[in-house]
């Protein structure tokens, strides 16, 4: 009978090592067979899952103009927003819809304290506003002059008839704002060099589309399907000044993270809103290789419908600056996110630096100001999953910049609101 022997409990060191040679060689192996990856023709969901990601990855590869062309490809029916909408509350819908938080006042740049920080005791004639920082007395003072002679040019010594129904604004404000734009940035562009390089456009179109949310498709040959919602903005402008060099953020990217965004748990068709099937567009004015390709200021006209006294009469004073900061949401963002699609960004690439735009809207009289940081473009399903990013609006109520027109006069122009106009034409990275 064989004696039994005791072994080791431990390993020799020999065979430690033979073992570990021989797992690394295993490693290192390459597969003798591709990886099994689900069909690409097939209708479960791991092959749409596939599809989708293909997709992405062809988009990511292409270059801009393609990757807008690739990107607004299908058309499926949209939700149009009007920027210019009578909807209740409408400020708030469109916050939902573009993820945008709103601050009231404008930026710490406008502030009313920094504007008036200047050197000098002198203030300009005829006003008792003190110069604004780059500006001497004398400039304001001829600025000043410059949108007196712009009023009376309009209100004063040019004889116009009486409008067509609905077209008052288009006949006698519409050449006031224009001649009003075009003489102002000739005069700051002193001041201001980037304004000499650029470029000026007078009711130019601007388009954005996106998606939003999904929802179940309830009738037709794809019924029962989870789709995403889009959105569509076909907006135009007075006129908007383009620029070759962005301009300077407001706040970094970092502040938007505790702003809050109204949560709408409505369907858009609600509000209402209504859907449409056409071409998706994404324009911002300009053709691609226009080198202005940042925009620094939209002029936008309210509609002939707009009268703060009709507000008044139904007991809707409130609506008055929603209508204002619906607008200037919705034209700010379509603008902007255009100008971001043309870098090259798109919800599966995330914008990697703030992107900003102003607008100022008016009615001839009354003035509002708005500026816009765009923080994010991935607001789709897909992207918007921990994302804190917030993009962001601040706006003001409506100033009025003169009284009336009387006996060839212009009765209590306002100087605080033309140095605030002032300021946003003097603004640069």
């Amino acid at each position: 009978m064989a004696a039994r022997a005791r072994l080791p409990l431990r390993f020799p060191k020999t065979l430690q090592r033979h073992r570990r040679l021989n797992h690394t060689e295993a490693a290192a192996k390459e597969p003798a067979y591709p990886p099994v990856v689900p069909s690409l023709t097939a209708k479960s969901k791991s092959a749409q899952r596939r599809q989708f990601e293909e997709q992405v990855q062809k988009i990511r590869e292409s270059p801009v103009e393609e990757k807008i062309s690739l990107f607004t490809r299908i058309q499926r029916k949209k939700f149009v927003v009007y920027p210019q909408t009578f909807a209740r509350n409408a400020d708030k819908w469109y916050q939902h819809f573009t993820k945008t938080a709103y601050i009231p006042g404008l930026p710490e740049r406008f502030a009313p304290g920094r504007a008036t920080e200047a050197g000098e005791d002198s203030s300009p004639a005829g006003g008792g506003a003190s110069p604004l920082p780059g500006v001497d007395g004398d400039a304001f003072a001829d600025i000043r002059s410059l949108v007196v002679r712009v009023v009376l040019q309009e209100h004063w010594h040019t004889k116009k008839r009486k409008a067509f129904l609905y077209r008052d604004q288009e006949q006698n404000v519409g050449p006031f704002v224009r001649n009003l734009v075009t003489g102002l940035t000739h005069s700051v562009g002193r001041f201001n060099p980037l304004l000499r390089l650029s470029s000026l456009d007078i009711a130019p179109w601007v388009n954005f589309y996106w998606r939003r949310g999904q929802g179940i498709i309830p009738r037709g040959h794809r019924r029962g399907r989870v789709d995403p919602t889009r959105f569509q903005i076909d907006d135009r402008p007075q006129c908007q000044i383009r620029i070759p060099e962005q301009l300077q953020q407001f706040v970094p990217l970092e502040a938007s993270y505790a702003a809050e965004v109204p949560e709408v748990n409505f369907a858009p068709n609600l509000m209402p809103l209504f859907k449409r099937q056409y071409d998706n567009h994404i324009f911002t004015g300009a053709k691609l290789p226009d080198p202005a390709c940042y925009g620094h200021t939209q002029f936008h006209l309210v509609p002939d419908r707009y009268h703060r006294d009709q507000f008044a009469r139904r007991q809707q004073s409130d609506q008055v600056e929603v209508f204002l900061r619906a607008n200037g949401l919705a034209s700010l963002f379509a603008w902007t996110g255009a100008q971001a699609m043309y870098q090259g960004f798109w919800p599966h690439e995330d914008v990697r630096r703030p992107l900003v735009s102003q607008a100022v809207i008016t009615d001839g009289k009354f003035f509002s100001f708005f500026c816009y940081q765009l923080n994010t473009v991935a607001l789709s399903v897909e992207t918007d999953v921990d994302n804190p990013r917030k993009n962001l609006l601040w706006g003001t109520e409506s100033l009025r910049l003169y009284e009336s027109v009387q006996d060839g006069e212009v009765v209590g122009l306002d100087d605080d609101v033309l140095k605030l106009l002032v300021q946003f034409l003097m603004n640069q990275p």
